[in-house]
Formats: C-alpha cells, structure tokens, sequence
C-alpha cells in the first residue's frame, strides 16, 4: 500500500506561482478527491507527482520515492491526465498493446482491461473515432494495465453518460477497498461527494482544507438540524437559553445551529416538549466548495 505525499511543493512558472508551498497526503484505502476552481494548481500537483515537472521547492512522492525513481512504474501507478493521449489512427487495441509492450505486460492484460472498461466490442475501432466518454473509457484503460496500487486520475468522469458515471464510482471504489490509493480531480462535485471520503481542497496553489467529506459539509454554513414541534415557540426559546442559533422554516420547523442533534433532543425532554422531527441535515458539497474557495 502506497501514500501520496506533497510536502511543501513549489512550482514557478517565470512570474506565476502555479503550487505555493502546498502539502498534504493520501492515504490507501479510500478514495480522496482533489477539489479547486481553475487555475489552482491541480494539474500542476498531480504533473509533479508524475514526474512530468520539476518542482520548484518541495517534493512530491510516492513512498518517499520521486516516479521516477520507481522500479516499474506501470505496476506502481496508473495515471490519466488527458483523454486523448493516444494515435488517432490506432485502434484502441492497438494502443493498449503498445503501452503493454512496453511496460513488459502480457496482450492478454489488454484484452483484460477492454473489458473491464466496456470497450471489448469498440477495440478494434479506431480510437480518433471514439466518443469523447468512450476516449475516457480508453484513458481508464491504460491506466488500469499494470494493474497499479495507485491511480491518479484529472477528470475522468468527464464525457460519461449517467450509467458510465456510475459505472466509474464503482470502479474507484472497489480499488479503494483492495487497498489502493486512489487522487481523483473533478469539477463534478455531486459526483464526487458519492465517490470520494476525503477530499483536499487547494486554492491559488495553496491548501485551503484537507478532511472527510462529511466533516466538510457539516462545517458549511449551510448545515443545520432540523426540528419540528407542535410547541415550537416554547422550543425556541428553550434552545435559545442554551446557545442555539435559530431560523423558523415552514409550517413548524426550526433550523437549529451552534449545537448538535443530541443537545436539541435533551433539551426538549428537559422541557417536556414534543418533537416530530428531528434531523441533522449537512450542507452539500458544492455549498462547502463554493464557501471554502470563495
């Protein structure tokens, strides 16, 4: 089992800073999102992690080691940063045997990995032809041949239809459970806030916050608890007299802030007042993204 690690990284381009002293680390077993708007140094991080940059100041490694100090990279880390990083004249067969070839792996791998990404019926198509989602389903391939502990992927969810979106956060996940560490970055935040635990979030280069989603969501501001009572100006005021923020909502609801669940539920038996809901309700994680970036 591998851990990502970004430990004060730097990356200059001339005058722009791209990355600002940015560190955090990725664990196995779960699956971490890597969040910011564009232009925040994503791109740039995972480039690092690939070794396809030199960092400025800092490091970014995988076990202590750089990529390119691996002993068989291709059974190490699976990586897809662009999905058209292929010949469009090749079949996507074709391109997988090369890749094979190179990294010293069986053609029956190839067939392998068509076949886990669905593409079996469409390799010997050539892949300037694909779709864009079927062009993602051949970028995933590539980066699943070696099998790899690590998979680091920029956007691939990008161009899939629904059941190929779902088919994706299965994929990720059954990798996460074997014990692989997984960095995905997406825009699609309610697609991400089904796939990932955690997620890092960075901004102009610069960590903003590294946590569990739920941990994240439950801080916005757009959490709350909500509760219904027959009797809520008596609750009101009895919430109040311990340090709730409230917000009367429809019919007889409350949103409850500034304490948790349990204080609200010991408070109204204290009171003897009569609940009929009672439910702690997270911001999403686009609220928390939008409140955290901007």
């Amino acid at each position: 089992m591998t851990v990502l690690t970004i430990d004060h990284l730097t990356k200059r381009f001339g005058d722009t800073v791209a990355v600002d002293d940015l560190s955090f680390t990725v664990h196995p077993g779960v699956v971490t999102g890597f969040l910011g708007p564009n232009g925040s140094g994503k791109s740039t991080t995972m480039r690092a992690l690939l070794g396809l940059i030199t960092p400025t100041d800092g490091t970014a490694t995988l076990d202590g080691h750089r990529f390119r100090d691996l002993d068989d990279p291709a059974l190490k880390v699976g990586a897809m940063l662009e999905a058209d990083a292929f010949h469009p004249g090749r079949s996507g067969r074709d391109h997988l045997r090369i890749l094979a070839t190179s990294a010293r792996l069986s053609r029956g791998r190839v067939d392998e990995v068509l076949e886990i990404v669905g593409l079996t019926d469409a390799a010997d198509r050539n892949a300037g032809g694909y779709s864009l989602g079927m062009r993602q389903r051949l970028g995933l391939a590539a980066a699943l041949l070696g099998d790899p502990q690590v998979l680091i992927l920029d956007e691939p969810a990008n161009g899939l239809d629904p059941q190929g979106v779902r088919w994706l956060r299965d994929l990720l996940r059954f990798h996460a459970s074997r014990g692989a560490t997984v960095l995905v970055s997406s825009h699609l935040l309610a697609e991400m806030a089904l796939i990932a635990e955690d997620v890092v979030v960075i901004r102009d280069g610069r960590l903003v916050t590294h946590d569990r989603v739920t941990a994240i969501t439950a801080a916005a501001n757009g959490s709350a608890i909500v509760v219904r009572s027959p009797q809520r100006s008596e609750l009101a005021t009895a919430l109040t007299a311990v340090g709730a923020d409230l917000t009367p909502a429809e019919d007889d609801q409350l949103l409850v802030r500034s304490i948790d669940a349990p204080t609200v539920g010991r408070v109204a038996r204290q009171e003897g007042i009569e609940l009929h809901e009672l439910t702690p309700r997270a911001a999403s994680l686009e609220d928390a993204f939008l409140e955290l970036t901007n």
